[in-house]
C-alpha cells in the first residue's frame, strides 16, 4: 500500500511541474507540427511578405515580433539553421516583453550578403526546456530587381519630343530573353522620372526636385513607358540641347531597391546623347544616389532604318537567371 502512495505522489508532482511550462508541446508553426497538442505564437518580421507559400525578408536589420495568445515566459528566440542538430550556427536574439508577457519584440541583421541571396533557414520561438520549440520557415532576400532599358526617341504628333523607355528582349549584355526581373521574391514595380535639373543635388534618398515628366509606373517586367511631349532644344537661336537628368527605380517585394540614373540630351525631335552615371554619392550609411558629375559611361547607340540614322541610350543590367 505504502508503495502505491509513492507512485502516486511522484505522478501528482511531475503532473505540477509540466504545468509551469507554456505552451505544454507546440506544435511547429506554418503546419509542420510534429506533437499532437501545441499553442504556437504568431511571429512578423518588419519586412516579410508572403509570395505563394514561402515567407520573404529583406536583408538586412529587422524587427521579430512574437505574439502568444496567453502569457508566457520564458521566451527565448534564434534565427539560422537547424536548432537541435547545429545550434552554433544559430543566433539567439534578444527580446523585449510587453507587460502582459504576451508580446515579445527584438531586432537582428539577416543576411545582406549577395552570395546568400533566396538562403532558406528558421525562426525558432523556445519556451522551456521540456517543450519542443516553435519554428517558422523564411527566405532571405538580398539582391534588388534589375532590367535593361533601352530609351530610345519617335515620332512626336505634338510639339517636342516623344521618349520611349522599354525593356528590349534582348541585348548585346544580356544573352538571354530574360532581361527584366528579380532571382527572389519577384519584381514588384518601376517608376522612372525626368527632372530639368540635378535631383539629388541638397539631398540623396529621395530627389528634392519634382519631376518635369513621369512614367505612370508599372508592376510588372518588362518595363514599357512612353513620354510624349517632352520639351526639346530649340533652333531660335542656332542648334541648342536640352538636358534631362532620369531616374529609374525598380522594386521588389520585400522592398530591395535599385536605381539607374543618366542624361538625355535632345535637339529639337530627337535624342543626341546618353550618359549613364553610377551610384557614388553616400552622404550616410544606407543612404545612396548619383553626383550626375564624374564616373559616366556613354552609353549612346545608333540605329539606321531606311537612310535615317537616329540615337538611343541602353541603360540598366540584366537578370539572366531568374528564379521561377
Amino acid at each position: 500500500m505504502k508503495k502505491l502512495l509513492l507512485v502516486f505522489l511522484v505522478v501528482a508532482l511531475a503532473s505540477f511541474l509540466l504545468v509551469g511550462c507554456t505552451p505544454t508541446t507546440p506544435a511547429e508553426g506554418e503546419g509542420e507540427g510534429e506533437t499532437e497538442v501545441g499553442i504556437c505564437p504568431t511571429v512578423a518580421v518588419t519586412t516579410q511578405v508572403l509570395v505563394g507559400s514561402k515567407t520573404y525578408i529583406k536583408g538586412g536589420k529587422q524587427t521579430i515580433t512574437v505574439t502568444f495568445a496567453v502569457p508566457t515566459e520564458p521566451v527565448s528566440v534564434y534565427v539560422g539553421n537547424d536548432l537541435k542538430v547545429a545550434p552554433l550556427l544559430s543566433t539567439e536574439v534578444v527580446m523585449y516583453a510587453n507587460a502582459a508577457k504576451t508580446v515579445y519584440t527584438g531586432t537582428t541583421t539577416f543576411s545582406t550578403t549577395a552570395g546568400d541571396d533566396c538562403n532558406e533557414a528558421y525562426i525558432y520561438v523556445d519556451t522551456c526546456v521540456e517543450c519542443d520549440y516553435c519554428k517558422y520557415p523564411y527566405t532571405v532576400d538580398t539582391l534588388p530587381p534589375a532590367s535593361t532599358i533601352k530609351i530610345a526617341s519617335a515620332v512626336c504628333s505634338c510639339e517636342g519630343v516623344t521618349l520611349t523607355f522599354k525593356t528590349p528582349t534582348q541585348t548585346a549584355t544580356c544573352d538571354t530573353p530574360v532581361c527584366c526581373g528579380d532571382d527572389c521574391s519577384g519584381f514588384a514595380s518601376y517608376a522612372i522620372d525626368l527632372y530639368t535639373s540635378d535631383p539629388f543635388n541638397t539631398c540623396c534618398d529621395v530627389p528634392c526636385a519634382t519631376p518635369a515628366y513621369s512614367c505612370p509606373g508599372g508592376v510588372a517586367c518588362p518595363i514599357d513607358c512612353e513620354l510624349s511631349c517632352i520639351a526639346g532644344g530649340t533652333t531660335v537661336t542656332g542648334y541648342e540641347t536640352k538636358k534631362y537628368y532620369v531616374v529609374a527605380t525598380l522594386l521588389d517585394k520585400v522592398g530591395n531597391r535599385e536605381r539607374y540614373y543618366a542624361t538625355i540630351t535632345l535637339d529639337t525631335d530627337s535624342i543626341v546623347q546618353v550618359l549613364s552615371y553610377p551610384e557614388d554619392k553616400h552622404p550616410l550609411t544606407g543612404v545612396d544616389c548619383a553626383e550626375f558629375t564624374t564616373g559616366y559611361t556613354d552609353v549612346t547607340g545608333y540605329t539606321t532604318t531606311d537612310g535615317v540614322t537616329t540615337s538611343y541610350g541602353l541603360i540598366g543590367g540584366c537578370i539572366e537567371n531568374q528564379v521561377e
